[in-house]
């Protein structure tokens, strides 16, 4: 299964949210290039999800604009974003009484006209879809008596579905054993679309993604390539723990290994 949109250029252009009184995301500047997979890092709290949610219009930036290939993505019609840009929140689409096909069949929406079912085309495509996130057999179960995994999974197939040329995702390996986080992320980066994915694992981010960009309160404090950025002197900064960062002998990749019990460094909090 290949997109039906070409990949994106997503730009964020020195965005800011402001909420509660509270920066929760200052002036980020951060271009995706077409068919490019970037991760989203950082600590709790660091902004990861507000970034994303700026994209598909869950939270409107206080500052800054959100760009698909040039286009203010809010100043963009729904269904024409929708039809270019397919997201995975983190939050939990509501347990309400469908079945994981229907769930899944929400992604063919941009698609069609209003009020219109589903065609033959649809249906193979949800169907492919439930398949390639290996739940199938799940297509008639209720949503709301999945496992969190197999619910995470389907939220997955419902973007696959939506046939886009760009994904935000946000922590898409949450509650996914270890198989099905590598499938996943297998997954998206066979593609071929351009994604930006928030993910708590640096490891996996290292190992799946071009480059990772670290948030930390709300700022960018590196971007670049997963070796040029995961250093012992970042993780001890940004998430004050003592970790080693070698190259795995057989894939070169950078990987991770924090040592317990050992804190890094106090850090010291950002103004505003």
């Amino acid at each position: 299964m290949t997109p039906a949109d070409k990949p994106g250029a997503l730009q964020f252009e020195d965005v800011s949210v402001v909420a509660g009184g509270r920066t929760l995301v200052e002036r980020v500047s951060l271009t995706v290039a077409p068919g490019e997979v970037v991760a989203l890092a950082g600590p709790n709290g660091a902004g990861k999800s507000t970034l994303l949610r700026t994209c598909y219009r869950a939270l409107r930036p206080t500052s800054g604009r959100v760009r698909l290939d040039g286009e203010d993505v809010w100043r963009t019609p729904g269904r024409r974003l929708a039809r270019r840009l397919a997201a995975v929140p983190q939050e939990s689409t509501g347990d309400f009484e469908l079945s994981a096909y229907d769930v899944v069949a929400m992604g063919r929406t941009p698609h069609k006209r209003p009020f219109a079912g589903d065609d033959s085309d649809d249906r193979d495509i949800i169907m492919q879809s439930l398949d390639r996130l290996d739940i199938a057999g799940l297509a008639h179960a209720p949503f709301d008596r999945l496992s969190g995994g197999e619910k995470q999974r389907v939220l997955i197939a419902r973007a696959l579905a939506q046939r886009t040329g760009t994904m935000v995702l946000d922590e898409p390996t949450n509650h996914l054993d270890l198989r099905h986080q590598l499938d996943a992320l297998h997954l998206v980066r066979g593609l071929g679309v351009t994604a930006l994915i928030a993910l708590h694992d640096l490891n996996l981010a290292a190992a799946f993604c071009d480059r990772i960009c670290v948030l930390d309160g709300g700022r960018t404090v590196a971007v670049g390539p997963p070796a040029q950025v995961l250093t012992a002197e970042l993780l001890a900064e940004v998430y004050r723990v003592d970790a080693e960062v070698t190259e795995h002998p057989r894939t070169g990749i950078p990987q991770i290994t924090v040592l317990p019990g050992r804190d890094g460094p106090e850090r010291s909090m950002p103004t505003n």
